[in-house]
C-alpha cells in the first residue's frame, strides 16, 4: 500500500513512520495500529499523509511528510488552525487534544453506538502520564471554542479529579475511577436540547427541569458501560447534590453522596467557571476559589474544596501573575489563612491583596 492521504487511511493499518504534528512532535509512533478514532484524529491534527505498512516509500523519513503537513496546514487559513499551530507545544498539551477529539466523538455518537471506554481509558493514561505538567490554576487548552465548552469541561474536571483523589488522601485504585467521574459526568448532556444548554437568558421551570435530567440522561447512558465502577455511573447522577440536601435530583445528603460525586461538584464548579462561556466571559480562578469556599458552608464537602485551595496556592514566591487592574507583578509572600489573597510586589510596592479586597489576581503569567 502506497503512502495514502490521511482522509483515505482505513482502520487496522499499521503505521511505519512516526506521524509527526505540524508543531515537530509525535502524533502517533512507528508500529501502531490505528483504531477508528484514530482517524480522526489524524484530520483534527492537519496530518495529510500517512505511510502505512506495504508503502513503497517505507525506507525514505518521515520529515517530506511532515514539511507538507505544515505547509497544508499553513494554507488553510483557518482562525482555530492558526491559533493551534501558534501555540507553544508540550507533550501534555498533544495527549490532552487527542482526548479532547475523542471524546468529543464519543459524546456524539453515544445515543445511537456503545461508548469506546477501552479507547478512552487508554488515552485518559496517556494523558495523566503527563500530570506532573498540569496546575490547575496555570494550565490554559491550545483552543478554547464555545461550542466545545462541554468537552473542554470533561477533560479538564477529569485531570482536576484524578489529581483532588490523591489530594484528599483516596486509595490510589480509586484515582483513575475519580478520572473516569470527571470526564463523563455530564454526558447525559446529550439528551437534553443544546438550545437550553446554549441559551443566554433565564431558564423557565420546565427548562430548568429538561437540563436537570440530564443527570438521570447520565447515569442511563453509563449503566451497562464496562470497566468504569459504580461510583463513575453515580458521579453522573450526583454531581448537583448539595451536602445540605438541597441539590438535585434526589435531594441526597452528607454521606449518601459518593465521594466520586463530591470530588466532580468541586472539579465542575472550577471549570464551568473559569472556561468561556457562550454567554459569559471567565472569570479569574482566584475569585472562584473564594466562592467555593463560601459554597463549601452546607452545599459542597468542606474538606475537599479546603484541600483544593490549599493544593492549587500552593505557589512559590516569583510567580508572575497579572492584577485586575492590568498591572503585572509577582507574588512575595502567601498567608495560608488567605490563600487566595497573597502579597504580590507591583511596580516596586507591596501590595497585601486580604488588605485591598478591591483588587484580585486575574491571571498567572
Amino acid at each position: 500500500m502506497p503512502s495514502l492521504p490521511a482522509a483515505e487511511v482505513q482502520a487496522g493499518s499499521k503505521i511505519i513512520q512516526d506521524v509527526i504534528t505540524p508543531l515537530g512532535s509525535t502524533l502517533f509512533a512507528k508500529g501502531k495500529i490505528l483504531l477508528p478514532r484514530d482517524l480522526e484524529i489524524l484530520q483534527a491534527f492537519l496530518i495529510q499523509h500517512v505511510e502505512i505498512e506495504g508503502s513503497e516509500n517505507e525506507n525514505k523519513t518521515a520529515e517530506p511528510t511532515k514539511v507538507a503537513s505544515k505547509q497544508a496546514a499553513v494554507k488553510t487559513g483557518s482562525i482555530v488552525n492558526e491559533t493551534l499551530l501558534s501555540k507553544s507545544n508540550s507533550p501534555l498539551h498533544d495527549e490532552y487534544d487527542k482526548m479532547l477529539v475523542l471524546i468529543k466523538s464519543s459524546y456524539r455518537s453515544v445515543a445511537a453506538a456503545s461508548l469506546p471506554i477501552y479507547e478512552l481509558r487508554s488515552q485518559l493514561e496517556l494523558l495523566i502520564s503527563h500530570l506532573n505538567d498540569y496546575h490547575v490554576l496555570k494550565f490554559t487548552p491550545h483552543v478554547l471554542s464555545e461550542e466545545d465548552y462541554n468537552y473542554h469541561n470533561a477533560v479538564l474536571s477529569a485531570l482536576t479529579c484524578y489529581k483532588l483523589a490523591g489530594w484528599c488522601g483516596y486509595p490510589q485504585k480509586d484515582w483513575m475511577q475519580a478520572a473516569f467521574a470527571g470526564l463523563l459526568h455530564d454526558i447525559g448532556n446529550t439528551k437534553v436540547d443544546p438550545a437550553l444548554l446554549l441559551k443566554p437568558d433565564s431558564l423557565s421551570s420546565s427548562e430548568k427541569e429538561e437540563v436537570r435530567r440530564h443527570t438521570t440522561y447520565g447515569y442511563q447512558l453509563l449503566r451497562n458501560v464496562t470497566a468504569i465502577n459504580e461510583g463513575v455511573r453515580l458521579a453522573a447522577l450526583q454531581h448537583h447534590e448539595k451536602v445540605d440536601g438541597s441539590g438535585y435530583p434526589l435531594r441526597l445528603e452528607g454521606s449518601q453522596i459518593h465521594f466520586y460525586a463530591k470530588l466532580v461538584a468541586v472539579a465542575d464548579i472550577f471549570h464551568a467557571m473559569t472556561l468561556e462561556r457562550a454567554y459569559r466571559k471567565p472569570q479569574s480562578p482566584f475569585l472562584v476559589l473564594e466562592q467555593l469556599l463560601k459554597e463549601s458552608f452546607g452545599m459542597l464537602d468542606p474538606v475537599i474544596v479546603q484541600t483544593f485551595i490549599q493544593k492549587t496556592t500552593d505557589l512559590y514566591n516569583g510567580t508572575r501573575i497579572r492584577l485586575s487592574d492590568g498591572r503585572r507583578g509577582e507574588i512575595i509572600f502567601t498567608d495560608r489563612s488567605n490563600p487566595t489573597r497573597p502579597m504580590v510586589q507591583v511596580e516596586g510596592k507591596i501590595v497585601n491583596l486580604a488588605i485591598e479586597r478591591e483588587l484580585y489576581i486575574q491571571e498567572i503569567i
